[in-house]
């Protein structure tokens, strides 16, 4: 099995919730979609259109 890897957009917002203290559970409760969603958002497996403005607007990114 192949390790998944994160996007460059994927790795900006994990070290961001790291320095806020915040969980992704919280923040995909913030942008109204599921834990599963926004991870395969920042692993690239999903392109998220929908959400990358709300991730960036949400941590100031």
């Amino acid at each position: 099995m192949r390790k998944r890897k994160l996007t460059p957009f994927g790795e900006d917002v994990k070290r961001k919730l790291i320095e806020i203290n915040m969980t992704q559970k919280k923040l995909a409760e913030d942008i109204q979609t599921s834990e599963v969603y926004l991870s395969m958002i920042l692993y690239g497996e999903r392109s998220g259109d929908k959400y990358i403005d709300l991730i960036k607007k949400k941590l100031e990114l």
